[in-house]
């Protein structure tokens, strides 16, 4: 990956995580080998005015929706999941392992 910032890395790694499928703030903070799962958090709080980063693909480690309170309407994130097949129940990502996506087994 060349040098850019941030941002622009979990931007770019968040556009990786194929349609129907999530990743989780750690597993992209730890692709990245800088920052941590929060920071990853951070970025994607800034995402929403950067086209196709497909924010609601990115849980955390429980598979839990824990960034849904920042998507510009409340359900939005559920509602994005729901469109690809992922299946969310009481805001947890039903067949969590089985959708997981890791950036380090799948780039590079």
């Amino acid at each position: 990956m060349s040098k850019s910032s941030y941002f622009d890395q979990v931007f770019y790694v968040t556009k990786q995580i194929p349609y129907g499928r999530i990743c989780t703030y750690g597993a992209i903070a730890d692709y990245l080998a800088l920052g941590s799962a929060r920071m990853v958090g951070w970025a994607l709080n800034k995402s929403f005015s950067e086209q196709g980063v497909p924010a609601h693909r990115v849980v955390n480690r429980k598979g839990e929706l824990s960034g849904r309170g920042h998507f510009p309407a409340p359900g939005m994130m559920q509602a994005l999941l729901e469109n690809e097949g992922v299946k969310v129940e009481d805001h947890k990502i039903v067949d969590f392992k089985k959708l997981l996506w890791i950036p380090a087994d799948e780039l590079d």
